[in-house]
């Protein structure tokens, strides 16, 4: 009997535990239903697969419905990897938003990283990832009562992440070293598998280094520029060593903004050490590189002064790359050395992130032709389960090909209602119990605004419109904020700030929702009725968080920038203000007074009175997400910036 029991636990065990050596059940709803009905699962497998007791584990393994389904997550996870080949590309980042439960990311940058490696696997892309393993990651964020941010920073428990350590045919961790200063820095790697993809996270937590350089990879954009160079000479050289140890021949070296940029400069080390002139390796990296950037505003290109980066680069550069000082500053661009200018000048392509942007973008670079690829989303991810359910329904294959979101036309009204406000309801509930002190109704038309608070995004603008509107009006509206701030944005904390002390007022019905990450993400998009966006234009590279909404069937009112540029089409959301602002002296009133008027006249009107034509427009607002998505995003770069032949098609 005894034996028996044991088998039983065993099973269980090992079944659930070669589940969670994948993150696929991210974005697999039968890997996701598997873990959600484990008594311990609080919303982290792995966790609830190390609290499991014996008893319990019997429990399951005696439950022929859950074997049932334990086996056959099993089976498809089996199957699915089963089709994986070697890696050609290699797409570096900074940050990756896998899942909440893998704190190394901050914002759009690194969800979008997240969704592309997702899309990848599911194309079967022949691509490998790199970036930092944080030890405490992105912090926590908290209000004082003052309505201030402040950030709380902890360890992560690496035994309870979903990944493994890489090791050497020896069985021991495998492990780099990297040139900084006068010394060597030895880094470790984790691996995050993400379905097919795998993903390299470097982490210079180990015992043979100092205490300084442990805490190279302590955080995600928390540092000073000393910290943020050391983090970058990591995932660039360190990544491209990496990559060597494992016996990856890699083809395309993918730089995801500027941060991997001194990839450029390790593989101008080897090709230069191989026989070739300096001439002849820069000819040899730009055939190999793509360089994506992701932002018009200034201060989101890293920039480091000479003094700092020979500090840091000198040795390397004399000892190991074997160029001139002037040859490697002037590789930087004029005045502070800047990454974006030596990524633009070592890559074969660029890219910016929308139409709008490539035009943004081309007038910061002239001397570089820039072309674009539209950032999408990673419809799995994001959408709701209610959204899946009746898209399964609905539209036969819309899983392997999102293209045919766009006979949403056809999807049944009230279904895609119903749907929406089971979501919507958990959202309502979930701000009612983690906000203290305020009273959301499931009957009110709700708008979201949720992102990075930056001051170029204008996180007070509605409240302005709100403002102009009658009260009785503005009674009818309630506002859902989520958001953190750069530690060192004290312009972005104010916006905050300001957001809480009108919450304090009840002036208006609000909500800010502390602690945002991707799974507050995914009820916000999925729950509320509108989606807001408002950044001074043309600040914004492309925005994602709305084409998350309209995948759940909710309109967007935004500012003509970033992705709605390409987005809007009149059916599926509004547009704020006029395309282009030249010659308005005040851009935030005219903003705020265009949200005012097309609340009063348009929107008010059609959601309380006209559900049908409502409908209308949550119908147009899915079929949206037929082109903004990651599966068409990475076919582009495989086709337009990657260009090998045998990916062509993908």
């Amino acid at each position: 009997m005894n034996t028996e029991v044991s088998s039983k636990v065993l099973q269980v065990r090992t079944l659930l535990r070669e589940l969670i050596t994948n993150y696929l059940w991210v974005w697999q709803d039968q890997l996701q239903q598997v873990f959600e009905a484990l008594p311990t699962f609080k919303g982290h497998p792995n966790v609830a697969v190390a609290e499991l007791s014996p008893a319990q584990s019997e429990a399951l393994g005696d439950d022929p419905l859950f074997m049932a389904r334990l086996k056959q997550a099993v089976d498809f996870q089996r199957e699915y990897l089963a089709a994986a080949g070697e890696r050609r590309i290699a797409y570096f980042s900074a940050e990756f938003g896998v899942h909440e439960t893998l704190p190394i990311y901050s914002g759009g940058l690194g969800v979008l990283a997240g969704d592309h490696v997702k899309s990848a696997s599911d194309l079967n892309l022949p691509l490998a990832a790199v970036g930092l393993m944080y030890r405490q990651g992105y912090f926590n964020q908290q209000l004082s009562p003052e309505g201030w941010q402040v950030e709380r920073y902890v360890d992560q428990i690496m035994d309870l992440t979903c990944m493994s350590l890489v090791r050497d045919g020896d069985g021991n961790p495998l492990q780099i070293t990297i040139p900084i200063e006068d010394r060597q820095v030895y880094a470790r790697a984790w691996l995050a598998q993400v379905g097919r993809t795998p993903l390299y996270l470097l982490d210079t937590n180990v015992e043979q280094n100092g205490e300084i350089d442990r805490w190279i990879t302590g955080h995600l954009y928390g540092g000073d520029q000393d910290t943020r160079i050391k983090q970058e000479v990591l995932l660039g050289i360190g990544g491209v060593r990496l990559l060597d140890a494992l016996g990856l021949d890699i083809d395309i070296f993918h730089m995801n903004e500027g941060h991997a940029a001194f990839l450029t400069l390790e593989l101008m080390r080897q090709r230069m050490q191989a026989g070739s002139n300096y001439v002849l390796a820069r000819a040899e990296i730009a055939h190999a590189c793509v360089f994506t950037t992701h932002t018009p505003v200034p201060a989101g290109h890293d920039a480091f002064s000479h003094e700092l980066l020979l500090k840091v680069l000198e040795p390397y550069r004399h000892d190991e790359l074997g160029i001139s000082q002037f040859d490697l500053l002037v590789l930087g661009g004029r005045g502070r050395f800047s990454m974006t200018e030596l990524a633009l000048n070592l890559s074969g392509t660029a890219n910016a992130v929308a139409l709008r942007h490539q035009e943004v973008s081309q007038r910061m670079f002239p001397y570089r032709q820039i072309t674009h690829v539209t950032n999408g989303i990673h419809h799995l991810t994001w959408a709701s389960p209610e959204v899946t359910r009746l898209l399964d329904a609905a539209i036969p294959g819309w899983r392997e090909d999102p293209t045919l979101l766009s006979e949403a036309d056809n999807l049944d009204g009230e279904a895609l209602r119903a749907a929406h406000a089971q979501a919507k309801a958990r959202l309502v509930q979930f701000i009612n119990e983690r906000a203290h002190g305020v009273d959301f109704e499931e009957g009110l038309l709700t708008i979201g605004f949720a992102r990075r608070f930056a001051t170029y995004k204008r996180g007070d603008l509605i409240v302005r419109a709100i403002d102009k509107l009658p009260p009785e009006v503005g009674d009818r509206i309630q506002l859902v904020f989520a958001g953190k701030s750069h530690p060192r944005d004290n312009g972005g904390k104010e916006y905050i700030q300001k957001i809480h002390d009108l919450m304090e007022e009840r002036r208006i019905r609000l909500v800010f929702v502390e602690n945002y990450d991707m799974s507050v993400a995914r009820k916000l998009v999925a729950g509320v009725d509108i989606w807001m966006n408002t950044p001074r234009r043309p600040l914004e590279a492309s925005g994602t968080s709305g084409m998350k909404a309209s995948l759940n069937g909710i309109p967007n009112l935004s500012v003509l920038d970033g992705w709605w540029v390409e987005g809007y089409n009149g059916k599926n959301g509004w547009a704020v203000g006029e395309d282009y602002v030249d010659g308005i002296e005040d851009e935030d009133e005219f903003d705020a007074a265009s949200i005012a008027q097309l609340l009063s006249e348009q929107i008010l009107d059609e959601f309380y009175n006209r559900p049908a034509d409502w409908t209308v427009r949550m119908k147009a607002a899915v079929a949206t997400a037929a082109f903004f998505n990651t599966h068409r995003m990475v076919s582009q770069y495989a086709e337009m910036i990657y260009r090998l032949p045998a990916l062509v098609g993908v």
